[in-house]
């Protein structure tokens, strides 16, 4: 094996701070997941315990998987290899922020994480944000209105394309303290956006109907592209940062800066695209389990020649 791989594959940071936050909620998601697990076994003696029957029911593999699968790729993103190469590849780099950003949020929305969470909790501190959340708190309205859909919207583009402004990404490349800020607003303006898309729980906005939510998907790809494109096909290296390392495996500051813009550029927009392709899947099939028209309300001449009817 080539050395120079052989170090890299080596190279772990293990942050005591990143390992204490996934281990936490790994834990408190896992434990709430036993617990609601285990109340589809009980007896239904009780519209209480029938209640929380139905609660059990969401507590599949499929979303303890989703959701331990994304904290293993938060870990990969900020302490393995991926990481350590990161201060000397730009393309490795930019991969670390694709898994902080489309690949880590969506699959911890898919695994619903709330209800999980909160059966994981102590029961004092589970009602304290059950009451946090009740309808009508001062703290639900104000969560509300900063997050609504075009603040998270506009959160994540200006986040997105702002960290690659060459003095930002300069910045953060030299200082610990700032590049630990970028990762966290990546992240945290990532699981806004990706909130709103998947509807998870907690749900305090108004559900987007799925054609908005295509929409509100979509229009992300043109900002993402635009910067990848540029990254991509800059003549000159734009973060002078990556001209003072030493190159690994022969290749130049230009040949990676291309190759890391169009990680953004193409896998990354395609990303989007595909979140997109899946929701319109879903909204064609569940037009075709629509039962169809009777045949009274389209049979007659005058409906059909009628250029539509609703259902």
């Amino acid at each position: 094996m080539d050395p120079v791989l052989r170090a890299a594959l080596l190279s772990w940071d293990f942050r005591l701070e990143v390992i204490l936050v996934l281990v936490l909620a790994g834990a408190l998601y896992t434990r709430g997941w036993l617990r609601l697990r285990s109340l589809r076994r009980e007896p239904r003696r009780s519209a209480g315990s029938a209640a929380a029957a139905e609660h059990g029911r969401l507590a599949t593999g499929g979303r303890l998987a989703a959701y331990l699968s994304a904290l293993v790729v938060l870990g990969l993103a900020l302490m393995s290899p991926i990481d350590v190469l990161g201060g000397q590849l730009f393309s490795m780099h930019m991969v670390q922020h694709m898994l902080m950003i489309i690949v880590a949020p969506p699959l911890l929305w898919l695994a619903s994480p709330l209800p999980f969470a909160m059966w994981g909790l102590p029961v004092r501190a589970r009602r304290q944000v059950a009451t946090w959340l009740k309808p009508g708190s001062t703290f639900r309205r104000r969560l509300r209105a900063l997050t609504s859909p075009g603040i998270a919207w506009m959160l994540f583009v200006v986040v997105l394309v702002g960290w690659h402004d060459p003095g930002a990404y300069q910045a953060a490349l030299r200082n610990q303290l700032v590049h630990d800020l970028e990762h966290l607003s990546f992240f945290v303006t990532a699981m806004l956006f990706w909130w709103h898309v998947i509807c998870a729980a907690p749900h305090i906005h108004k559900r987007l109907p799925r054609g908005a939510r295509i929409a509100y998907i979509l229009a992300v790809v043109p900002a993402n592209m635009a910067v990848g494109a540029t990254i991509a096909f800059s003549g000159q290296p734009i973060y002078p940062y990556y001209v003072g390392v030493p190159r690994l495996w022969g290749m130049t500051v230009l040949q990676d800066q291309m190759l890391s813009g169009i990680i953004m550029w193409i896998p990354g927009s395609m990303m989007y695209i595909l979140a997109a392709l899946i929701l319109i899947s879903r909204w064609l099939g569940e037009e075709e389990q629509k039962p169809p028209l009777p045949e009274s309300m389209w049979a007659q001449e005058e409906n059909m020649a009628a250029p539509g009817l609703e259902r």
